[in-house]
């Protein structure tokens, strides 16, 4: 009932338990990514689905949730000053694939989009 595998030299432990338990969007597996052609190579050749999720989710023919995400992503997203990390986070749920350079644009407060970003409602207490 379970198998054992490696995924990118990760030690992965799957557990088949029958058709009472499907899989969910609790659980995902994430693809980091070094470039805006990488990214849309994954995506475009192995999970383009109509259904794909918003906020660079995904799901295989399986049903499970992957995440395709640029390295540069976690770097933008904990920056010390809250204000570019807002409009990264506006500009990642404005869509479905994520854009590099319209990620490094938003942290940079630079509007390379048909709309102005608006930063107010992004303001954290960190």
């Amino acid at each position: 009932m379970t198998v054992e595998f490696l995924l990118a030299g990760q030690r992965l432990l799957a557990l088949n338990g029958g058709p009472a338990f499907s899989f969910t969007k609790a659980v995902s597996l994430i693809v980091d990514v070094d470039s805006q052609e990488e990214l849309d190579i994954i995506w475009n050749h192995h999970f383009a689905h109509p259904e794909a999720e918003q906020c660079s989710w995904l799901k295989d023919r399986f049903g499970l949730s992957w995440q395709v995400i640029p390295t540069i992503f976690e770097k933008l997203m904990t920056d010390k000053d809250p204000v570019k990390a807002g409009r990264v986070t506006q500009a990642m749920l404005k869509r479905k694939k994520l854009d590099i350079a319209k990620l490094k644009a938003a942290f940079d407060g630079v509007d390379i989009g048909k709309r102005e970003l608006n930063v107010s409602l992004f303001r954290y207490p960190f």
